[in-house]
């Protein structure tokens, strides 16, 4: 607070001849015009100092602003570590932590979520050092994955028929994140098929997929109470584009050219029902998916949705036009430091005709293991599967887990309404327990064996058994 004292005036002398009244009329005016003058002085002084505490406060208020404008932390240089087959300047090309961009530690979370999706790396971390003031060096390390894979797979197929698959994958070809290889199949009949999966191969959104095969297979078409063995062979050629709008959503589309033959084997086959069949399509395919997975090493954590929509049209008068789509919800949560929830949810529908084609299998390999092999088809499918993992073993190669599942599912019949999946007679449960043994050095080599047995089966056509294989069930 200021404060101001008026200034009074010096006392008057009287002048010769001079009244008092005049003199004291004369006093007042002065006094009046003092007081107007000091009135106005005051005024004039407070408004200076207005204006003087507004510059301060605009000067205060900018002084503290403009440090923190000035020094905004920025990127330096940005270095991989760690990386051999994989190609620092794909990695770099993927990742949006920049050198010179503003240092943000949510998209170096971002990125190191992106780079544990690939199949190249098993794990991978940063670190953030400052260099100078407000310039820092920010360090990724990836652990590799050994990605140049030999498959080989074995089970029993239809009539104990013993089947074996052979292949070799490079799931990192060229350094580039490129899935590149073939694969050979016997189960009493030659099949092979070859991919080419190129993610990013135009740029860290957009990337291309081309696959063919010539599979093969023996299996059961239902008839109503009939059914009949067919050797059915497919031969298709398919290409894709691939778009990852963000970490989160990406979208796969295209069309494939195939052919379908069925071949009668052996059977109780109605005369109406033909032994020989061959179909020319197209498939057009679309697949979304939503990611919030995360991974350390073997450990999974988050949600995952895929969606799969395809429409299929044929030349064949045996054989309608078709719509399929079906779509997994995944859910996994970590138990303590070594459990790890897992979980499965797939409702799928197709149309619904009248037809021993229809497109949900029932079997061992696919939905609910203990079940057997190709034991059923619908026209839409309901299965939940959830198991629990536990890691019994972990060292530097090596992880072994025990595993407790439980799987469950119900199917619509064709030509059927939805309420056949609340019906005692389509559905079923089996549980059983596996065991995991996990390489962590090389991608998705994890060798399974698991053993369902009958919780419960509205047919009563299996008690169960062992199911062998590679990767995780889900």
């Amino acid at each position: 607070m200021f404060e101001e004292r008026l200034r009074i005036p010096s006392p008057i002398k009287l002048k010769n001849n001079t009244k008092p009244t005049e003199l004291i009329g004369e006093a007042l005016i002065n006094a009046t015009q003092t007081s107007q003058q000091n009135l106005l002085g005051m005024m004039e002084r407070t408004q200076i100092l207005q204006f003087n505490f507004k510059n301060f406060l605009f000067v205060f208020i900018l002084g503290i602003s403009f440090p923190l404008f000035s020094q905004e932390n920025k990127v330096y240089e940005v270095e991989i570590k760690g990386a051999k087959k994989t190609k620092i300047s794909f990695i770099n090309n993927l990742i949006k932590t920049k050198k010179e961009n503003l240092l943000d530690s949510l998209t170096l979370d971002h990125d190191i979520v992106l780079l544990k999706r690939l199949a190249a790396i098993s794990h991978a971390y940063y670190q953030v050092f400052e260099l100078h003031k407000g310039f820092y060096n920010v360090f990724i390390y990836v652990e590799e994955h050994k990605t140049i894979i030999p498959s080989i797979n074995f089970w029993t197929s239809i009539n104990q028929q013993f089947s074996y698959n052979l292949g070799l994958y490079d799931y990192n070809f060229l350094g580039r994140n490129i899935t590149f290889g073939a694969l050979y199949q016997n189960n009493g009949f030659d099949s092979y098929g070859a991919s080419f999966i190129a993610p990013n191969l135009f740029s860290r959104k957009w990337g291309i997929s081309f696959n063919f095969k010539n599979w093969k297979s023996e299996g059961p078409l239902y008839f109503d109470i009939r059914s009949a063995n067919y050797l059915y062979n497919n031969i298709s050629y398919e290409v894709l584009g691939l778009y990852q709008y963000n970490i989160n959503h990406q979208f796969n589309f295209g069309i494939s050219f195939f052919s379908e033959k069925y071949q009668y084997l052996s059977g109780d086959l109605d005369a109406t029902i033909p032994t020989k069949l061959d179909l020319n399509k197209k498939l057009i395919k679309l697949v979304y998916t939503f990611d919030k997975l995360d991974y350390y090493y073997h450990y999974i954590e988050g949600f995952k949705s895929v969606l799969y929509a395809q429409y299929v049209t044929t030349t064949s008068a045996f054989k309608d036009d078709f719509f399929i789509a079906w779509n997994d919800f995944f859910y996994f949560d970590r138990i303590s430091e070594k459990g790890n929830w897992a979980n499965r949810l797939r409702v799928g529908l197709s149309s619904n005709k009248k037809t021993p084609f229809a497109p949900f299998a029932l079997d061992n390999n696919i939905n609910l293991r203990g079940v057997g092999i190709f034991v059923d088809r619908g026209t839409g499918s309901l299965v939940l599967n959830s198991e629990y993992r536990h890691t019994v073993y972990d060292k530097n190669w090596l992880a072994i887990q025990s595993n407790f599942f439980v799987d469950a599912g119900s199917w619509r019949n064709p030509g059927g309404s939805l309420n056949d999946f609340t019906q005692k007679e389509n559905t079923r449960i089996y549980s059983g327990i596996g065991l995991r043994f996990i390489s962590k050095k090389v991608y998705n080599t994890t060798f399974r064996i698991d053993y369902g047995f009958k919780v419960f089966d509205g047919t009563n056509q299996s008690n169960g058994g062992l199911v062998f294989g590679i990767g995780q069930y889900f």
